[in-house]
């Protein structure tokens, strides 16, 4: 195989950016051979904009096509796992866009997909594993630096979003078309990093507050609690009201804490190492209340504004894993971003979920069945409540 031919199911917002951009060949390992869509609109702006592309409106017509390797699903929440899951029976290498789905339980059949055809490369595109600051903070915890996990806390309440936002597609803001919020839309990249830092917890307890300032049905205002297995905790809070936001990760160690914190000019990483862990210091300290009691050697690492529109504008960190996923499917490289870890960050923000529905813990493994009798009580009370809204319009 020379280059990889991708075939893209849904050129909305994502799917239109994914197309523009491989047409481009910023992916020198990647070719676009079709695209799917169900809006005639979109399909009048592909046949216009994709020369030499083909454009079908049916997605299972378009993963049959013997010259497609790979299919990209750019789709709404809820039809993530479906058609990842027939493109996989199918033959045909996956990448799927976050979320993996909207319930871990849908997740089933697309995990026996992945694991009936190990031959196929199957991912999701969680792009924020690809930055620099955050792969340099997975090294500095796997290589043991940090030490045992303390305490991980991330405020990211920077993806301010108005009403108009919510207005300008039926299926945002609802449980039956989006599946949720903040929690399911903005927030899956960096839900996917807390656990990719710090591993799986066991137990969450989730406040989810609906419609702060908006009139949406979802959640747009989040606050997580989570507690892990050697005794650390940790806090989530995210949000899409706060104006101006804050995207601030601190995670502390038995070695020290690191320090990611990100604004519009760039990032910046501090790690603050310990020359001795904190609990080896304890053990061995006799003095009361020492002024200074461990030395700190502190590291900076850094992206600039030049560098992070490069990240997100010419180049768009969405294409790193492109070029990560094409030389996959090449035999070159692994995966960044494997399929088969969507469920984690998904759990999370079901566990969370659940916990504000239910006012209690959740224990992990989440109760999936419960979980979707759950959703579908607000998918359904939801429809009641928009038909009532029609009625009464007439």
């Amino acid at each position: 195989m020379g280059k990889v031919r991708y075939g893209i199911i849904g050129i909305g917002k994502m799917g239109h950016t994914h197309a523009q951009k491989i047409k481009k060949g910023l992916d020198k390992n990647a070719t676009l051979t079709a695209v799917c869509d169900i809006s005639e609109e979109r399909i009048k702006w592909a046949k216009q904009n994709l020369q030499g592309v083909k454009v079908v409106e049916d997605y299972k017509e378009l993963i049959a096509m013997p010259d497609v390797d790979a299919v990209v699903v750019a789709t709404p929440h809820y039809l993530h796992p479906e058609i990842a899951t027939h493109a996989l029976n199918s033959g045909k290498h996956t990448l799927s866009e976050k979320p993996a789905g909207v319930y871990t339980k849908a997740l089933a059949p697309l995990y026996k997909a992945a694991a009936d055809h190990p031959e196929l490369t199957f991912g999701i595109m969680y792009n924020q594993r690809t930055n620099p600051l955050y792969k340099r903070a997975k090294d500095l915890i796997e290589t043991g630096a940090l030490g045992k996990l303390k305490r991980i806390n991330w405020i990211i309440t920077d993806w301010y979003r108005t009403q108009a936002y919510y207005d300008q597609g039926g299926w945002r803001g609802t449980w039956a078309g989006e599946g949720g919020g903040v929690l399911l839309n903005q927030s899956p990249h960096q839900l996917d990093l807390f656990q990719w830092l710090a591993g799986m917890p066991t137990k969450v307890r989730g406040y989810a507050k609906v419609g702060v300032g908006r009139k949406i049905n979802v959640e747009n205002d989040v606050t997580i609690y989570t507690e892990y297995a050697n005794g650390a905790s940790g806090v989530f809070i995210t949000s899409t009201h706060d104006y101006p936001g804050t995207n601030r990760l601190e995670i502390t160690g038995d070695g020290g804490k690191i320090v990611i914190e990100s604004t519009l000019l760039g990032a910046k990483m501090i790690f603050n190492k310990l020359n001795k862990f904190e609990s080896k210091f304890n053990a061995e300290n006799k003095k009361f209340m020492p002024m200074r009691p461990i030395k700190i050697t502190t590291y900076e690492y850094s992206t600039n504004i030049l560098q992070k529109a490069i990240r997100w504008g010419i180049i768009g960190e969405h294409m790193y894993i492109f070029r990560n996923f094409s030389k996959a499917v090449l035999g070159k490289e692994s995966l960044i971003a494997p399929g088969i870890e969507g469920i984690n960050g998904l759990t999370l923000s079901n566990a969370a979920y659940l916990s504000t529905w239910l006012n209690k813990d959740i224990i992990l493994p989440i109760d999936e069945d419960l979980f979707y009798t759950e959703l579908q009580k607000r998918v359904e009370e939801e429809a009641l409540i928009t038909a009532g809204m029609t009625k009464n319009e007439h």
